[in-house]
């Protein structure tokens, strides 16, 4: 599989060139298929192999930092397995609210209730929030 397709890049890219400091929201997801390790990925250094966001190795302590691309496309887990991109993954939430929420779970989640109590905990307004999908299921 390939990680990072041509327009994934482009994205990564045009946020790690901004010249202020964004509160982006994530481009990518990839994660370990046989471990816990995840990644919600923002920005992609001029270097092409430099990645920033939200990275959890499945140690309970979820943090803001850096991670090679390429050895992310190194890895071989268990059976064999490297790491995979989720491709149903959309971000509703800049990465300050994923980062929030998984400090609070103590692992990257999609929980929409924690990310929502995580986002209002960071002071945004309920009227910039995106819409509950919850909400409007059981309508």
């Amino acid at each position: 599989m390939i990680l990072i397709t041509d327009d994934l890049c482009a994205r990564l890219l045009a946020n790690g060139a901004t010249d202020t400091e964004t509160d982006h929201f994530p481009v990518v997801k990839l994660f370990d298929p046989t471990g816990p390790a995840t990644w919600l990925l923002t920005e992609l250094d001029a270097d092409g192999d430099t990645l920033f966001g939200l990275c959890d190795l499945g140690f309970g302590f979820p943090e803001l930092g850096s991670v090679s691309l390429a050895e992310l496309a190194s890895v071989k887990g268990r059976l064999g397995l490297g790491i995979e991109r989720d491709l149903c993954f959309k971000a509703r939430f800049p990465l300050s609210v994923y980062a929030q929420a998984a400090c609070s779970a103590g692992h990257i989640t999609e929980a929409e209730r924690l990310l929502r109590q995580a986002a209002e905990a960071l002071g945004n307004a309920h009227s910039k929030l995106p819409p509950d999908t919850a909400e409007q299921t059981r309508r």
